[in-house]
Parts: structure tokens; sequence; C-alpha cells
């Protein structure tokens, strides 16, 4: 969710804009910086769905986990339209009332309508994974690659990602490394040297292609989450990350269950996109500044923090409550 968080500092900004600082300075260390610090967005989503499909593909979606999810996200998303509707910083609007209500608008690149739409397909994603058998399901995730990751990463090929068949395929991959757990996953040292590597060369990627060429995307190869870099990556580290031993803690356990409440805060709008990162933090003026590195670094820790303490005060004041209920 850091990751996220980063990547949305350099792309929500204005700073990767046309005629933005990064565009109109491409070569200068500021720009390199900030590209390489908002680079790896695409890459913590594929570890937030992995790691759902790890341990999703052995249990069952309930009603209440589906509701918990549904009624966080459209909570902030009213919520906060109303904070910026009463403060007269956004007028009202019936089309985006209309949309505020809707409990789905959009099943294309929005990363919260598709990981719930997601969400409800993982029941019958585990009636196929339980009745094939292991060649089988190595031959689909095969197959799916080739289609969504090699052809996908190709220039000459135009292959359209929709997030919620995205996600399916990801959650056969971290539900096969956990059906049929093999030696090689088990290698945490391997995995944390080809972590390494992977990011290393995700980083080449965006300075290089930025310096040669100018009219692709600096992120080309980490721009959506089927890019290859931004797949291997996520797959070294979360490989990477299964093995690490940490001992069971409260405080992480607590924390990790309001990520998805810092993506619906911080994230909800494009208005709280331009409250946020071109108006509050003002990221397009902090450019120049001597503190853009500390800038950088301390808004995302800030934003991430604060929302947790926000999402925490909700699940205590409400969602235990009416769940009780």
């Amino acid at each position: 969710m850091l990751l996220i968080i980063a990547h949305h500092y350099v792309v929500n900004s204005g700073l990767t804009a046309a005629g933005g600082p990064i565009f109109a300075h491409p070569f200068s260390r500021r720009s390199m910086f900030l590209l390489l610090f908002g680079a790896w967005g695409k890459t913590g989503i594929n570890c937030f769905v992995l790691i759902t499909g790890y341990f999703m593909c052995k249990s069952k979606i309930t009603a209440k986990k589906f509701a918990k999810l549904l009624l966080e996200w459209k909570f902030y998303s009213i919520v906060i339209y109303l904070i910026f509707l009463l403060t007269g910083y956004e007028q009202f609007s019936l089309n985006a009332l209309k949309a505020l209500l809707r409990p789905i608008t959009n099943v294309g690149a929005s990363f919260t309508n598709c990981y719930l739409l997601f969400y409800l397909c993982i029941p019958f994603l585990n009636i196929l994974i339980q009745n094939m058998t292991e060649k089988q399901h190595l031959y689909l995730i095969a197959l799916l690659s080739f289609i969504y990751i090699v052809l996908g990463t190709m220039l000459t090929v135009s292959v359209t990602v929709n997030y919620v068949t995205w996600f399916c395929v990801l959650y056969f991959i971290a539900s096969y490394i956990r059906l049929y757990p093999k030696k090689l996953f088990g290698r945490t040292k391997l995995w944390g040297i080809l972590m390494v590597l992977s990011v290393a060369a995700s980083a080449v990627s965006v300075v290089w292609i930025t310096w040669r060429i100018p009219n692709m995307s600096s992120y080309y190869l980490l721009s959506d989450s089927n890019k290859i870099f931004a797949v291997v990556t996520a797959l070294c580290a979360f490989l990477f990350f299964k093995n690490v031993q940490i001992r069971q803690s409260k405080f992480i356990n607590t924390v990790a269950a309001s990520t998805f409440g810092v993506l619906c805060i911080h994230a909800c709008s494009d208005t709280m996109r331009k409250w946020l990162w071109r108006d509050t933090l003002n990221n397009v003026g902090m450019y120049a500044s001597p503190w853009l590195i500390f800038h950088a670094a301390g808004s995302v820790l800030a934003i991430f923090a604060v929302c947790v303490c926000i999402d925490r005060i909700r699940i205590v004041a409400l969602e235990k409550p009416f769940f009780r209920l």
C-alpha cells in the first residue's frame, strides 16, 4: 500500500502531466528520483491480489466478508463527498450523486470496483482449481501468462486488460503456489536475490526509456499490472516474503486490516486527488524544493498513518457494532 501511495504521489499530482515538471525536465535528477519513487504502484496491486489468492483459495467467501468491503468503500466515498460538498470545495452535481450511489461505477481500471467484482468470482474460481489436475492448472497459467503478460508487453500487439480478468490470472498463480508447494517456492535466498534483480531491472527500464525513447511512457514495462516487470517483481517479492519468518504480531495484523481503507480514503475520487496532491501537498510546487525527497517520503508515510488511524476509528465505532447488530 505504501508503494501504491508513492505511485499516486507522482502520477495523480500533475508531476507527470503534459507540461508538468517531469515532462519539462525529463533528464534531471529530481525527475529521475520521482519517476523511480512512483514506479511501483502496479507492482503493489499485484502483490495485494497475490496475497488474496494465496489465502482465499483455501477459504470461503461469505456475505459478511463481501459486505465489509463494499460498505467500507461506499462509506468513505459518501462521507468524503459530503465533506467536500459542505466545505464548498466541490459543487453539487446530480450526475456525481448518481455515480456515488451506484454500487459499481467502473468495470475497467478502477481497482476498488474491479476488486469487489473479482471477490465475487472467487467461489467459482475455487471450484475450477479444485477440479483441475496440477498439470492442467500449470497449463492454464502458462496460457494466460502468454496472452496477458508476453503479448501484453509486446509493442506490436494490443491487449486490452480488464482488472477483473487480470486478478483472476493472478489468483490462478497464487493458488498454484499454495496448493502445490514446491521446494523451489521455499528458497528464500533465491527469491530475495531475484526480487532485488527484478527491482534493479525495472529501475533501469524506467531510466533507459526516459533517456532513449522520449515518445514512450517511462513506465511502459511497469505501466499496467500485466506488464512483464510489474508481474515478475511482484511475484519474486511475494515468494520472498512468504518465506520470511515473522513473529505473529498484533500490530502488523491491526495495520494490515486497514490497508484497503487507506486506498478507499486517499484515492476515493478525482476531487480527493486534486485536494490532496495538488492543493494541500502541492507536489508540483515542491519539485524545485531542496526538501523534495523528504516531502515525498514524508507525505507517503503520513497519508498511510493518518488513513490507518481513521480506518481504525471506523472499525471500532461503526463496523464492529453494525455487524454485531
